[in-house]
């Protein structure tokens, strides 16, 4: 296998990245690090071909290391620095992007970021488009030179692709006991040319020779953030004693290759052909598997010995969800179990203005409401009544020609209006659906069909022309709260 690989046209990088995530946990109780001195064991990584770093605004000082080092390296060109922005939900405005872009940069010392990775809290505010969006006219202007997201659904990312986003990659969890990626999420990447980047591989170290044979860890007996998230991730799959089934099976493919459980579990991601590389983090100075990391992309794994590790997942409870739900859907499988450590409260999306004591009502600001005199949604008493929706976000149309992405955002927008007024998507009773072309009936079908899995509202499509050019679908909804 190739060391490297093509993540975009200019954008030579390493099938294995080095993730800095763990400088975080390492500055935990304050102490923060020496940029010279923490960069100079970046080096080895370096030496060894695994030129290609990932970082994010939150792990501690991790870009400023990795900037230091660039900048003192003899070839510089061939170090790719990869890092996120992270901002917290609400608005977000071109300055805010701005201030974030600039802010890394000098952080990083650099003039152009590699590659600028998105995340995005909370789907219903379509604030995480205009991130997106200004992210576009960033790099267009030379700020940065490609846009990636983290943690993004299969639904998603095809919202941002199908509205012109020019997104690479998606950074994602995936490894032997987390399989999400391999549902939708491959399709999309597959149909846009996107690329997965792998986190996760090793399920903060439980993918290991260490862990083999090991009694089940009390939450006490966890030392690091990664092991407590990736225990969750255990518990959601079936357990230990399935988990160390799979991992003893994992062993016996190691052995014939005289390799360690580590290289199977992750070459075996490497395998996905939509996985362009793989994160693995690394505790600078602290101990560093250089050589076994590389061992990686020597291995040839053929038919029996997947087949093993295959039988070996299937008595695994898969991972409920799509990629990224961990942080967006409870049960969250964070270090914390919740998004405490991550976030204080969500704002809601719209500002509802009291009519009566059983009225209340908000507008989304388009020229259509007060055109025609109606509110974006109403709540009277325990009932909720959601206009017509169409996938409009400001001046823009989203989701292109694509009916499913248009689908994903409406539902998006009348989730915001359900919220906004007490209630949620579980509360649904009713919808209806408007397709301008009957033809787009299955796509927009299986969105709704995804989003509404287990709620089941009365349902109702019908083909109709719809007001407006390149609007593909419509909906209304009704809700009734229970309480």
């Amino acid at each position: 296998m190739q060391h490297t690989i093509e993540l975009a046209p200019g954008l030579q990088i390493s099938r294995i990245v080095t993730g800095l995530w763990q400088i975080a946990d390492m500055e935990r109780h304050g102490k923060t690090h020496d940029p010279l001195e923490t960069s100079v064991h970046m080096k080895p990584y370096a030496d060894a071909g695994l030129s290609s770093f990932d970082m994010a605004d939150h792990y501690g000082s991790s870009e400023i290391i990795a900037g230091t080092f660039k900048n003192n390296h003899p070839q510089k060109d061939n170090i790719k620095l990869f890092t996120k922005w992270v901002p917290k939900p609400g608005s977000i405005s071109k300055t805010d992007v701005k201030d974030a872009v600039t802010k890394a940069l000098d952080r990083m010392q650099q003039s152009s970021i590699d590659l600028m990775q998105f995340h995005a809290w909370y789907y219903p505010d379509p604030s995480w488009l205009d991130g997106l969006f200004y992210l576009k006219e960033l790099k267009d202007e030379g700020l940065i030179k490609h846009i990636g997201v983290t943690n993004f659904d299969a639904a998603h990312l095809q919202i941002a692709l199908s509205s012109g986003i020019p997104i690479v990659s998606n950074q994602i969890c995936h490894s032997l006991i987390d399989q999400r990626a391999n549902e939708e999420m491959v399709k999309i990447c597959s149909h846009y040319g996107t690329k997965i980047l792998a986190f996760g591989t090793l399920a903060g170290g439980f993918l290991t020779d260490k862990w083999l044979d090991k009694p089940e860890p009390s939450t006490n007996e966890l030392s690091t953030w990664s092991e407590m998230k990736y225990k969750r991730f255990i518990d959601a799959a079936g357990g230990w004693e399935v988990y160390q089934h799979l991992l003893k099976s994992v062993k016996q493919v190691a052995d014939k290759h005289r390799v360690s459980i580590a290289n199977i579990a992750s070459r075996t991601i490497l395998e996905n052909p939509e996985v362009a590389s793989i994160i693995i983090g690394a505790r600078l100075g602290k101990s560093e598997h250089i050589a076994d990391n590389k061992r990686i992309l020597s291995i040839d794994l053929d038919a029996d010995d997947l087949q093993i590790i295959r039988t070996a997942q299937k008595m695994l409870t898969p991972i409920a969800g799509d990629c990224g739900d961990e942080y967006r859907k409870p049960p969250f499988l964070t270090a914390s179990g919740d998004l405490s450590h991550h976030l204080e409260s969500i704002p809601k999306v719209f500002d509802v203005e009291t009519v009566s004591k059983s009225r209340s009502q908000f507008y989304s600001g388009t020229v259509w409401e007060e055109f025609a005199g109606y509110s974006r949604a109403v709540r009277e008493g325990n009932s909720i009544y959601v206009s017509g929706t169409t996938a409009t976000h400001r001046d823009k149309m989203i989701g292109g020609n694509d009916p499913a992405a248009q689908t994903h955002f409406i539902i998006d927008k009348i989730e915001a209006a359900l919220e906004s007024l007490g209630g949620s998507l579980t509360d649904v009773v009713r919808t209806r659906i408007f397709v301008n072309n009957i033809k787009d009936w299955e796509p927009v079908a299986r969105a709704h069909g995804k989003r509404f899995n287990g709620i089941n509202p009365a349902n109702t499509l019908v083909e109709a022309k719809l007001v407006g050019d390149g609007y593909l679908v419509e909906i209304e909804a009704k809700a009734v709260l229970q309480s």
